[in-house]
This record gives structure tokens, C-alpha cells and sequence, in this order.
């Protein structure tokens, strides 16, 4: 096993002519996966892999400067393919993942046939024309309650982000998954994801993109996939579902599962 891949601890599953790269969102990792995975190792190639920072890695490979941007982690994801001498994947990215994935389709478009993005944004932070969600008082206060207990903040984020009921196992695997983070290494990537404005760079992504969004999500309103759709450079679909949350392949398997499915089989109609 390379370098690359043990730092990532990058698992592969299945057997198939077709690649499925499955990449996690902030202050989860691969484990959010479980109810898609067995759905996907008859007929792909699945790799597995968390991303620098998640409580499952060595938390003395991050580079803070690196991970400043969320170029750092789409140097990742090409180093992986590289190191699995992967030419052509289908990328399902969560979140900031569906981001990175993004970013590093530009600089290698050859390696991502597709991008499969949940509940993903280009940027978080209101502006007089663009609306993500969040003001910045409201980001200051994140990060405040972050630093000053961060625990405390994990158990109050969590049924937020998830949506639905505190005592659901998808609250308390996400709890469990974010509080597995470094609290200084949590503060540094939500800093880097809430602060990023990836709006220019939206016109440089040419792979074909299926934008999936749960109707309900406190991170990602819903007018953000129509803005991703309207300002991708290349093909485009989205999909609203009826979940409620940031985590829906997590908290709503039964919903999200066939979405996921029939959009990683089917490729867009132009």
C-alpha cells in the first residue's frame, strides 16, 4: 500500500469494468457511506477514503497550511487516483467533497467521468446578490462556540445538521464521527470550508454534474443547486429530494440510496 493510501486509509471494494470514488463531507468519513456500499460492489470498483483532518487520520499529517484551501485536499484526491493508477472514476462527493471534487476536475478532467454532489455549495456566506445560508455573525459565532467547548458544540451541531430527531442513530454516528476530530483541526477545515468561495471557478468544471439536494438543509439552502446547475461550465441535472438534512444518505438511506443509484448509472440526456 502506498504512502497516499494509507494516510487516507483508502479502502476498495468490489470488482467491476467502473470506478465509484465515494468522498466524505466535514466532520464525518467513509464510514457515512454504509447504507450505499453494498448496493455498489456487485457491479463497480468502489474506493473508500477520508479525507485529511477526519478523526480517523493521523492528525500529524495535517498541514494547516495545506488544508487552507480546499485546493490542498484536491491534490488529495488526484494523488489517490494516481497511486490506484485509477484513469476514469465516477465521483459521488458529500458536501465540501462535492467541492474538492469540483476543483480537482479542472486541473484533471480525464480522471472523473462524472461528479455525483450532495449537498454541496460553492460558497456559504450571503451577499447583496447570492444567497448561501449564513451572514457572517453567524459564522463567528460557529467558530466561537467551537473554541470555546467544542464537545458541547458537537452535541448541539449534530441534530442541526442532520435534521430530525436527537436521539436518531444518524445524530448520534454523526456526533460520534465529529467528535472523533481534533478540535483545533475541526475550527481549521470548517474555517477553510464556511470561508471558501468557489463561484469562479464553477465555470471551469466541464464534467457532466448531478447536483442532488435535500429540500431541508441548515447548510445549504436549496437555491444553491439551482445556482450550481445555471453556472457549471459543463452539463448539469438536479434533483431535490423530500429529506430533511445535511446527511440524507445517512439519516434518509431509504429516499437517497435509489437516487444516488440511478444517478451514478444513468448519465445525463443531453
Amino acid at each position: 500500500m502506498g504512502v497516499v493510501e494509507q494516510a487516507h486509509n483508502v479502502k476498495i471494494l468490489g470488482s467491476g469494468d467502473r470506478t465509484i470514488v465515494l468522498a466524505h463531507g466535514f466532520g464525518t468519513d467513509q464510514s457515512v457511506w454504509k447504507h450505499l456500499v453494498p448496493h455498489l460492489v456487485e457491479d463497480y470498483k468502489v474506493v473508500l477514503y477520508d479525507n485529511m483532518g477526519a478523526g480517523t487520520t493521523n492528525p500529524e499529517y495535517f498541514d494547516f497550511d495545506r488544508y487552507a484551501s480546499l485546493e490542498g485536499f484536491a491534490y488529495d484526491v488526484i494523488g489517490i487516483l494516481e497511486e490506484l493508477q485509477i484513469s476514469s472514476c465516477v465521483y459521488v462527493g458529500h458536501s465540501v467533497s462535492a467541492m474538492i471534487g469540483a476543483v480537482a476536475s479542472i486541473t484533471r478532467p480525464d480522471l472523473f467521468s462524472k461528479i455525483v454532489m450532495i449537498s454541496a455549495s460553492p460558497r456559504y456566506l450571503n451577499t447583496v446578490d447570492y444567497f448561501g445560508g449564513f451572514e457572517e455573525e453567524d459564522l463567528s459565532q460557529l467558530f466561537e462556540a467551537m473554541q470555546s467547548n467544542f464537545k458541547a458544540w458537537c452535541s448541539g451541531f449534530a441534530p442541526l445538521a442532520v435534521g430530525g430527531d436527537m436521539e436518531s442513530v444518524a445524530v448520534q454516528e454523526f456526533s460520534r464521527t465529529l467528535f472523533n476530530m481534533r478540535p483545533d483541526i475541526a475550527l481549521s477545515v470548517a474555517q477553510t470550508i464556511f470561508r471558501s468561495d468557489m463561484r469562479q471557478l464553477l465555470s471551469h468544471v466541464v464534467v457532466p454534474c448531478h447536483i442532488i439536494q435535500s429540500m431541508k438543509d441548515l447548510a445549504v439552502p436549496v437555491v444553491v443547486a439551482e445556482y450550481l446547475h445555471q453556472n457549471l461550465g459543463g452539463e448539469s441535472i438536479v434533483e431535490v429530494m423530500s429529506t430533511d438534512g445535511h446527511l440524507p444518505q445517512l439519516s434518509s438511506p431509504d429516499v437517497v440510496i435509489p437516487v444516488l443509484l440511478r444517478h451514478i448509472r444513468s448519465d445525463i440526456a443531453v
